[in-house]
């Protein structure tokens, strides 16, 4: 049996975590995408309306029915929905202060959040160390890649965390959990003398708690299918090692088969909670708004990508106003809060003040912009933000890069005073970025655009208020 600590070595390019919530970028979420269109179709035409009656609100509902159901949504919590939705719209009607169909919006987005399980629930973290979490879930779900991710983001948050590998049936399953845990500098208890899967768990906990661990994850065995031998060993497990977590790993891809796997599970051991994997892939979102309504269990989190900080924390209002195309002010704000370097944007800050915005602070607030991650998903989060348009737009998400090549070909003094830069200097610039001399042109006149907003801000900032800081992804359209 043996501990493994990625202070024996590191996967190359992988660094280790620090005690500060690492930043997240931003990520597409192909799920969703068709139902949120179909949807926002739907209440497009209700709103070209201009004024709406009972059938209006029938047939729209109808629509609503029918989009759902498309999108693999349980048929009987679809019914259930429309009836809540219909009866308070119609209620509406009443309301002459508020427009119907702005109205129906509102409607549909509170009984929608209802549906994904209403707010927010973290995990339920024990006043006495350590906080046993115990993860479970069919082959192929992402279980143990979801373990490691959590561990992740748990360390990242200040809580000392340790993964106990406690799948002995599944070929190098012990291998990817000590790889992973080597990648992000958390421990990894195994023992490979042994397949008894309570006396590797109890052991790994004894381990957490003898070294002052707030969180230990123990990623057990899944199967092809639920199975009673599988049932049997996780219920020894779980009376065992008294979990105060029992998350459940579900593979969004599969639609209404999600949904008989939570039930399925939920019946043998009570789970406590979901995270629903591959929110990144292609599958039609049914899952997402099937698997609470049938199970009561909340979704905790959700798996947007393979890489090791793809694990987001799931809001249930956000997701219904994402879906609904409202925006996630919230989300996008906590994004930039975590990508941010809080110390060099106030250096910044203070220096453009002083001394006005240069070439230099303009590359480094880009870079800063860069961290959040593709500028159409931002733009994503923005309330009003038209998601068709946005496709329709084709961002190139080089952009950035080409705007940092045409900088980085000026001289430190022509990035200090750009009025220098003449015909035969910017026809230079343009050859050494390989990028054409109108974009360096373009570049210059939304600079000189920026460094007026920025003076006006500053001149506000002065005033008692805090300077904007510019976002030079979003001065940058093809």
């Amino acid at each position: 049996m043996h501990d493994t600590a990625a202070s024996r070595g590191r996967v190359r390019g992988v660094g280790p975590v620090t005690g500060t919530r690492a930043p997240e970028p931003l990520r597409y979420r192909a799920m969703f995408d068709e139902l949120s269109d179909k949807l926002g179709n739907v209440f497009a035409r209700l709103r070209g309306k201009g004024v709406l009656t009972e059938s209006d609100i029938k047939e729209g509902l109808r629509e609503v029915r029918r989009v759902l159901l498309e999108a693999d949504v349980n048929f009987s919590l679809t019914r259930q929905f429309l009836e809540k939705v219909e009866k308070k719209a119609i209620g509406a009607l009443q309301i002459k202060q508020v427009r119907p169909e702005q109205q129906l919006v509102k409607i549909v987005h509170d009984e929608l959040t209802a549906m994904l399980g209403e707010r927010r629930e973290g995990l339920k973290i024990s006043t006495v160390p350590p906080t046993i979490i115990m993860m479970v879930g069919l082959q192929g779900s992402g279980k143990t890649t979801t373990a490691a991710k959590l561990a992740r983001r748990l360390k990242a948050e200040g809580k000392s965390t340790r993964l106990v590998a406690a799948d002995v049936y599944r070929p190098a399953a012990i291998d990817q959990l000590e790889t992973l845990g080597t990648q992000l500098d958390v421990p990894v208890y195994a023992d490979r003398s042994t397949t008894d899967v309570v006396k590797i768990a109890k052991a790994g906990i004894e381990q957490g708690t003898r070294n002052r661990d707030r969180v230990v994850i123990v990623d057990t065995a899944g199967r092809l299918q639920i199975d009673a031998d599988l049932m049997d060993e996780l219920k020894r497990l779980k009376a065992a090692i008294k979990p105060d977590e029992i998350m459940l790993v579900v593979d969004g891809m599969t639609g209404q088969e999600a949904v008989k796997i939570a039930q399925g599970f939920d019946e043998a051991l009570s789970i406590t909670g979901v995270t629903l994997t591959k929110l990144d892939g292609d599958a039609r979102g049914g899952a997402a708004l099937s698997i609470y309504g049938v199970t009561q269990k909340p979704i905790k989190y959700i798996g947007v990508g393979e890489k090791v900080d793809a694990l987001e924390e799931f809001h249930p209002e956000r997701m219904a106003g994402r879906i609904l195309q409202m925006g996630d002010v919230v989300s996008l704000v906590e994004k930039a809060q975590e990508a941010f370097d809080a110390d060099a944007a106030k250096l910044l800050e203070k220096k453009v003040r002083k001394e006005g915005m240069d070439l230099d602070d303009f590359l480094a607030a880009m870079r800063q912009m860069q961290k959040l991650g593709p500028l159409e998903n931002l733009l994503k989060l923005v309330p009003g933000v038209n998601t068709k348009a946005l496709k329709d737009a084709k961002m190139d998400p080089k952009r950035l890069k080409h705007v940092e090549a045409i900088v980085l070909s000026m001289t430190k003094a022509e990035r200090k005073k750009p009025e220098m830069l003449n015909g035969s200097r910017r026809a230079r610039i343009a050859k050494g970025s390989g990028r054409p001399v109108s974009e360096v042109n373009r570049l210059l006149e939304q600079f000189r655009g920026m460094q007026k907003m920025m003076k006006k801000m500053g001149g506000q900032a002065g005033k008692g208020g805090r300077m904007p800081f510019p976002m030079p992804g979003m001065f940058g359209g093809r």
